[in-house]
């Protein structure tokens, strides 16, 4: 059987491989922990070609899959400022398996009726209750072919242990240069909050914002020519301990990575000062699965030509549609961020100086970046994104 950090590794890596074909010429925001225990539950009860197909998207074997999913689901909701759910509807003369919806939390199913009004109403509601309003709609709808909606839902929020402050910047350089931006600073004495990591990609500068949850928000800046995958990819191959990292405290002086200067400057007391300039952002945005049906591994599940889940229930069932919701936001208080997934099958994201000379390290985001929320002790990815512009200026 699978071990629960097999499954946030999988999950984890399904990350970095979604991430990297996002080519960042705009904003997004996607939640891979709410694609892969679905992705678990499908390759438990599916057959065939797309049995396989599917286990190699989850990363894990078939017959330890829904167990897997199980676990997985179960450390999600168990996280402090996380809420997590999952829904099952079907038809009511869709026969299951009893033994591949035994691995179902309980009170997850649900039924389907013949009206898609009273359907649609329905599953909104479910999306919006576990996502404490992020996600109004479900992002697959029941029509008169669906015989079975599986979904996931997630809903994320913490707050900053230290509060950031607004504030405004003109960056001299970058494709933000020349407009005026609100950004979010904050000072503190915690260097290691930042660090620089050598990656297959180049330098990366990966600042901490630590949430009161044990949920923290990794903000990752690379080089200006990279693209959104390979920031993001790196950041996930920082994150699994696959890169040398140099933290804030051992930096030497100058400018030490991206976006990232370290001086020696006059203070008034003898700690250092980490200062980090950022910008708010607030992200929407609906993923085809299907579009990427290789990825995923959908592409023979969802030819609707012959059944590929005799797992599930002994009617041919094809996927249909496979699509996930996602919005983010960052603010000077904290981070919210809430994913519904789901998957329909048819038939067939400057002080004064004196008197102590101290070491003082700059982070400054403004331009581009990527970002992984991460929960601190199982180091899961819950959300992740890409900032390609920032949220509008207020009045």
């Amino acid at each position: 059987m699978a071990s629960r950090a097999a499954a946030i590794e999988a999950a984890n890596a399904l990350t970095a491989r979604w991430g990297s074909t996002h080519a960042g010429r705009a904003g997004t925001v996607f939640s891979a922990a709410g694609v892969w225990p679905l992705l678990a539950l499908l390759a438990a009860g599916a057959h065939g070609p797309a049995r396989a197909e599917l286990a190699d998207a989850v990363g894990l074997r078939p017959e330890d899959a829904a167990a897997a999913a199980r676990e997985f689901l179960a450390h999600v909701g168990a996280i402090p400022g996380v809420h997590a759910a999952t829904g099952l509807w079907t038809r009511r003369t869709l026969p299951l398996r009893p033994e591949w919806s035994a691995e179902l939390p309980p009170g997850t199913h649900g039924v389907l009726t013949s009206d898609p009004a009273t359907d649609r109403k329905a599953l909104d509601a479910w999306a919006s209750e576990h996502t404490d309003g992020l996600i109004e709609a479900m992002p697959v709808a029941a029509d008169a072919d669906t015989e079975l909606i599986l979904a996931a839902a997630q809903a994320v929020r913490t707050e900053w242990v230290k509060p950031f402050w607004v504030s405004s910047r003109h960056p001299e350089s970058g494709p933000w240069a020349d407009r005026r931006l609100t950004t979010l600073r904050r000072s503190t004495a915690l260097l290691d909050e930042v660090a620089v990591a050598e990656t297959a990609h180049g330098p990366l500068t990966v600042l901490k914002v630590l949430g009161d949850t044990g949920v923290d928000v990794h903000l990752l800046l690379g080089e200006e020519e990279l693209t959104a995958g390979q920031v993001l990819a790196s950041g996930v191959d920082v994150l699994a301990g696959r890169c040398p990292v140099v933290p804030g405290d051992r930096l030497v002086q100058g400018a030490v990575g991206p976006g990232l200067t370290v001086q020696e400057v006059r203070s008034t007391t003898q700690e250092p000062r980490l200062d980090v300039t950022t910008v708010p952002f607030d992200l929407s945005a609906e993923h085809d699965l299907l579009a990427s049906a290789r990825l995923f591994g959908l592409a023979t599940a969802s030819e609707g030509t012959s059944g590929h889940f005799d797992g599930i229930s002994p009617a041919p069932l094809a996927i249909a549609s496979a699509r996930q919701a996602a919005r983010a936001t960052f603010g000077e208080l904290g981070f919210r961020a809430g994913t519904v997934t789901a998957v329909a099958m048819a038939p067939g994201s400057v002080p004064p100086p004196p008197p102590y000379l101290v070491r003082r390290i700059e982070a400054t985001f403004d331009r581009p970046f990527g970002f992984l929320a991460v929960h601190r002790t199982s180091r899961l990815v819950l959300t992740a994104g890409w900032v390609a512009e920032p949220a509008p200026r207020a009045g």
